[in-house]
Parts: structure tokens; C-alpha cells; sequence
């Protein structure tokens, strides 16, 4: 890990930064389950049988999508459950890092294809196609993008 101007020990820096990586992991939590909710109750509404086979395809994708989505965001949590004690903290945050940025694409595919799926319903293929695209340029900005341009030189 690169040195910083705080005055902690190693084991407090992993400590502090473990702390930041389980803050990060419950906000994007919260997000996985409320697309998650959206997706399960598709299939009891009065439109879901209207839906053609590729926005059936889709949603059922997207589902597997909101699973593996919270299976990954968990993993963390797990792997601090599973070695606590072991004296791995390092390699347990690093890897949750790792699973955090994996967990943040997994959110962005799913939130552009549930947009993609919402507007194929409501309008046409073709809208659902447009506003998946403007959705997915969107969020490569502000996930991308954005980090990479405050990165230091």
C-alpha cells in the first residue's frame, strides 16, 4: 500500500481501510437489492407475459446478473468472517477491493440493462437500445472517467 502523510501503523492503515472498503460495500449492497426487488416482481405484473422472447431473455439475464452481483459484493464479508484471525488482513482488503470494482461494473451493466429492458417495455427496442447506450456512456463518465482525471499525476 503507498504511504500517506497519516501517522498509523500498518495494521491501523489496514484496519482504517478495511473500515472504508465495508462502508463502500453497504451503499452498493443497498443498490444490488433494490434493482435486485425491481427484477423479482417483473414476473407478477399483468405486462410480464406481453414481453417478447428477447426482453424475457434480457430480464432473465439481468437476474442472473442481480445475483452474481450480490454473491461478489459478499464475498468480502465472507472472506473476513472465514480467515478473522489468520493475520491475512492484507490480502483479504486487497482482494475486497478488487471484488468492490468488480461489484461497481456489475451494478452499472445491471442498472443500463434494466433501463434498456424498462424502455423496451414502455416504448420500443429501439428506445430501449438509446437510452441503455446514454445510461452506459453516463455512468463510464462518472465511474470511469472521473475517478482517472482526479488520479495524481
Amino acid at each position: 500500500m503507498p504511504s500517506d502523510d497519516r501517522d498509523e501503523s500498518h495494521d491501523e492503515k489496514l484496519d482504517r481501510n478495511w473500515d472504508d472498503l465495508l462502508q463502500e460495500l453497504r451503499v452498493t449492497q443497498t443498490g444490488i437489492q433494490l434493482l435486485s426487488g425491481f427484477m423479482l416482481t417483473l414476473p407478477f405484473t399483468q405486462v410480464f407475459p406481453s414481453l417478447d422472447h428477447g426482453q424475457k431473455a434480457l430480464y432473465l439475464g439481468l437476474v442472473l446478473l442481480a445475483g452474481v452481483s450480490l454473491g461478489v459484493n459478499l464475498t468480502p464479508i465472507m472472506l473476513h468472517r472465514r480467515l478473522f484471525g489468520d493475520h491475512v488482513k492484507e490480502r483479504v482488503v486487497a482482494v475486497g477491493q478488487v471484488l468492490s470494482q468488480v461489484v461497481i461494473v456489475a451494478i452499472g451493466l445491471l442498472l443500463t440493462g434494466t433501463v434498456t429492458l424498462i424502455f423496451s417495455v414502455v416504448e420500443s427496442w429501439t428506445a430501449g437500445f438509446v437510452a441503455g447506450a446514454c445510461i452506459a456512456v453516463v455512468l463510464v463518465a462518472l465511474l470511469g472517467v472521473v475517478p482517472r482525471l482526479l488520479e495524481p499525476s
